[in-house]
């Protein structure tokens, strides 16, 4: 092995060690799924804290994807998983129902039925897997050299710190260092689509709360005849009995050519993006015309732009190297939000890694085994989110959209 630079306790880890980096809900269902396995993983992440201020949070459905989540991690956790719910107090229907209206009438469209389904705050989920990890704070990836030997694989920070282990993981999300390392920048980039969205995070009064809440208790949504689509949910509610206390969290989200966005992005802050949204939101039925009237003009709000990348694709494959590096969660396949598929995809990815990990005969085979699986499902769901998303938002096409049809099942 090279000289890498710095050398202290991060290189001095006991065994061959699985690296992970990124300390997401992924990154960190595979850590423990290894971990109870015997495997000897540590977890590396960019930032100093599982949860760092200012950082922003939200919400994710996780439906059938529950069972695999819960045979990775410790019992512990799993009898604290309610804890981390948007609504602690409540449990999880066997069977709820996600409403999607007309947005300009406010008739609901249609309901399907979802079985299991968990509304999960992603803070407090990260924070309960978090623990009783091996989580090295502040290591922002910067190189991945792979030993002569064809056995090792070493992750240099750009500290100066490395570490050699057996494999790398990377779990580091939609904007993944390991991918454009793989990769490189312009095949590892994600694809940009022409939607955009306006996110708001808001608490209300009393009674303001109660009245939202009266839709749905956890959420709702609607695509409008303006070729809009909207969401509204709860983000959290700590005690039952103080509305004035919950969270909401609703969005709308709308057709924007990429040259739109790029000129947005240049003139537009937190003042114009929310003037934006609400001017949307004036011509839709309740929740949002209330909800998006009564935040403050200086209401902090979150502009996203829609992008996915398809592990799939000719052009988006990568050397494992013996096995030696992979990708797993949002850094392999991001998708579009709108059919709620995201996690569950995640989740899966870490039940199937450390499946393959632990029974293959070797690293290689293992991860072959995993990438041809999750390469071929995850693939299609995101080519799926697209074609959701892009229905979504045409409103002579909604009632044929994958999430109208199919509600949030697998896709099979």
């Amino acid at each position: 092995m090279g000289d890498y630079g710095q050398r202290d306790e991060v290189s001095q880890i006991a065994g061959n060690p699985v690296i992970i980096i990124g300390s997401g809900c992924t990154g960190l269902a595979i850590a423990h799924g290894l971990k109870k396995a015997g495997i000897p993983v540590v977890v590396f992440e960019k930032n100093a804290a599982v949860f760092s201020h200012g950082e922003r949070d939200w919400n994710m459905g996780l439906h059938w994807g529950v069972p695999i989540l819960k045979s990775l991690i410790p019992d512990e956790a799993v009898a604290k998983l309610q804890s981390v719910e948007v609504d602690p107090n409540v449990p999880a229907k066997p069977i709820d129902t996600l409403v999607f209206l007309n947005g300009r009438t406010g008739e609901v469209m249609t309901a399907p039925d979802i079985p299991n389904f968990h509304r999960l705050r992603r803070s407090k989920l990260r924070a309960l897997l978090a623990k009783d990890l091996d989580i090295r704070w502040n290591k922002r990836l910067k190189k991945v050299v792979f030993e002569h030997d064809g056995k090792t694989v070493t992750a240099i920070f750009e500290d100066g710190q490395h570490i050699s282990g057996r494999t790398i993981i990377g779990a580091d999300g939609t904007r993944s260092t390991v991918r454009k390392i793989l990769l490189g920048p312009e095949f590892a980039s994600s694809i940009r689509l022409p939607y955009s969205a306006t996110f708001v995070q808001s608490k209300f009064t009393r009674e303001q709360a109660l009245f939202f809440r009266s839709f749905h208790p956890l959420y709702i949504a609607a695509p409008h005849p303006d070729d809009y689509f909207a969401f509204f949910g709860l983000q959290d509610a700590p005690e039952i009995d103080k509305p004035e206390g919950w969270t909401f969290f609703f969005y709308i989200s709308w057709n924007s050519s990429l040259e739109q966005q790029d000129e947005e992005r240049k003139k537009f802050g937190n003042k114009e993006r929310l003037a934006q949204v609400k001017e949307k939101s004036v011509g839709y039925c309740e929740p949002w015309k209330s909800a998006f009237e009564w935040v403050s003009e200086d209401q902090p709000a979150w502009y996203f732009d829609l992008t996915v990348w398809d592990p799939s694709l000719p052009d988006h494959q990568w050397d494992t190297r013996n096995g030696r590096v992979t990708l797993a969660g949002d850094a392999a396949h991001p998708m579009t939000y709108q059919r709620g598929q995201g996690l569950n995809h995640s989740i899966t990815d870490a039940g199937k890694l450390v499946d393959a990990i632990t029974k293959e005969t070797s690293l290689a085979a293992a991860i072959e085994k995993y990438e041809a699986e999750m390469k071929e499902r995850a693939g299609e769901e995101v080519r799926l989110s697209v074609l959701n998303t892009t229905m979504l938002h045409d409103w002579a096409k909604v009632m044929e959209s994958p999430v109208f049809k199919a509600g949030l099942q697998k896709n099979k």
